[in-house]
């Protein structure tokens, strides 16, 4: 196994260390202090349940990131090499260049927690969250200057990393519906942009990934059905966050050069379960008059358990339909124009017969 992947093994494992440990301590402590999500409105969930699950995957993800660069700038090269190998030290240097990147995506990360935090305290309301998602994905491209589609131009580059930027971060926090499902989901996605980077031979894209996919993962422990903890906002948002960041960098740098205009699919196929809850949850909302910000309970998975489906059995339907567009993006990173275009058939076929599949049935008089 080369230096990389053990590096990404030995991040996926501390990462998910980390995270079972803060997740159980989240658990004992955040009822002494009240931080906890009542059941009510829109809410699905009958008892009261421990909020800080969120803070848990932020730290996981997070405190190895700035352990890392802190080891990159503080220890000398000698020590590196006798530590972990004489590859090491170039893994260090480039993490040395990386800097300004990463601590704009540690910045934006921390902010979109806060605002999380704050929310599942006391809600904020969808325009302020709305106006805050812009201005993280604004300075994201601009000032940490990750963006997607940069053949097209800065101007249009800049514009439509905003546009993904809000629209993945606000389908990972309406995904948060059932338990288990945001956090699955995104443990799924992160899961295959880590594969599709390393086929593009990345290593600290993918090293990024695996961080967020051994939090989620400890996470989730604790969270999948019946749930003993909740992530909240500050979790969901954080989640739509990292997705955006790993799928732009894993897209659009291939060995230091942007890829090919076909490579914006990838990240398409894999989020692409989560997009069409997305997109149908806001088509019916603004079909029946109502404010397509305000949540309810007519997600994908709540359309699923009134086909008859268990909120756990609905909750790995969605998971296996995220691994098979998943699954189908991991040819991409080689794919010719033609075999691009095939996959993403595939995928709005798979979607077309989940739609057909979960739609109501019309009985005939």
């Amino acid at each position: 196994m080369s230096v990389g992947l053990w590096m990404m093994t030995g991040a996926a494992a501390a990462s998910l260390a980390l995270s079972l440990l803060l997740t159980a301590l989240a658990i004992r402590l955040a009822p002494r202090i009240g931080f906890v999500d009542r059941p009510g409105g829109h809410k699905s969930h009958f008892s009261p349940t421990p909020y800080g699950g969120g803070t848990a995957i932020f730290l996981s993800v997070f405190a190895p990131i700035a352990a890392l660069l802190i080891g990159a700038y503080v220890l000398p090269e000698q020590t590196i090499a006798r530590w972990f190998g004489e590859s090491a030290v170039a893994y260090a240097g480039g993490v040395a260049i990386r800097l300004k990147m990463a601590l704009v995506v540690i910045a934006g990360g921390l902010a979109l927690h806060v605002m999380g935090l704050i929310d599942d305290v006391r809600p904020l309301g969808p325009y302020v969250k709305l106006l805050a998602l812009l201005a993280v994905g604004i300075a994201l491209a601009i000032i940490g200057d990750i963006r997607l589609a940069q053949f097209a131009g800065y101007g249009p580059s800049v514009a439509l990393t905003v546009v993904w930027f809000v629209v993945i971060t606000n389908a990972f926090n309406f995904l948060d519906n059932m338990d288990g499902l945001s956090a699955g989901v995104a443990t799924i996605c992160m899961s295959f942009l880590a594969i599709c980077g390393v086929l593009a031979g990345q290593v600290f894209v993918p090293l990024l990934a695996c961080l967020f996919v051994g939090a989620a993962a400890g996470f989730l422990v604790f969270n999948f059905p019946p749930a003993r903890i909740f992530m909240g906002d500050a979790g969901s948002l954080f989640c739509g966050y990292m997705l955006v960041v790993v799928s732009i960098l894993t897209t659009y740098y291939e060995g230091g050069r942007a890829a090919s205009p076909a490579a914006v699919v990838m990240p398409l196929v894999i989020l692409a379960v989560p997009l069409y809850d997305f997109i149908s949850v806001i088509l019916i909302r603004i079909s029946e008059g109502r404010n397509p910000m305000r949540g309810d309970q007519r997600h994908f998975s709540h359309r699923l358990v009134e086909r008859g489906l268990t909120r756990r059995f609905a909750v790995l339907t969605i998971y296996l339909a995220t691994a098979t567009t998943g699954l189908a993006a991991t040819l991409l990173p080689n794919a010719t124009a033609a075999q691009t275009v095939t996959i993403a058939a595939i995928v709005l076929m798979v979607l077309a017969i989940v739609a057909i599949l979960e739609s109501p049935v019309r009985r005939e008089a």
